[in-house]
């Protein structure tokens, strides 16, 4: 009886450690699987900002996406259907996500910045109030 419970619990140990779907043919890499979720994502908020934009140039994001990395739908969904059968890997990915979104954000950010600033030295330049100069008078008494 031992024997037997030992047994159950060894397979229980080495059934954990197996896979649950079989990696699938077509398999997006996960390199290129991590652009291709940051663009959808994106896309996405880009589209729930201002939808007008994106219909008036004929522009489906999830479509785009798929045509800009050459996959199909049913590629990209057994391929992240397989990531998240692997939790620490699929979060991994998302962790990368998000970096590389935060590092978009944050040039996106600094280039308003320089914008900005070029605009309020243009603004100034055009300014019809212009600084009287401020040279110092002489005394005109001796």
């Amino acid at each position: 009886m031992k024997n037997l419970i030992v047994l159950v619990f060894v397979l229980i140990l080495c059934s954990c450690g197996d896979k649950l779907i079989k990696e699938p043919d077509g398999l997006i890499p996960k390199d290129e699987m991590v652009d291709i979720l940051s663009d959808l994502a994106i896309l996405n908020a880009a589209r729930n900002a201002n939808p007008k934009i994106l219909e008036e140039q004929d522009i489906e994001p999830t479509r785009f996406v798929f045509e800009k990395y050459k996959i199909d739908s049913l590629q990209f969904v057994t391929s992240d259907t397989y990531y998240a059968s692997l939790p620490k890997e699929y979060e991994a990915m998302y962790v990368e996500v998000e970096e590389l979104l935060n590092k978009i954000k944050d040039s996106m950010t600094e280039a308003k910045k320089i914008k900005d600033s070029l605009l309020l030295v243009n603004r100034i330049k055009k300014s019809p109030i212009k600084k009287q100069n401020t040279k110092e008078a002489k005394d005109s008494l001796p």
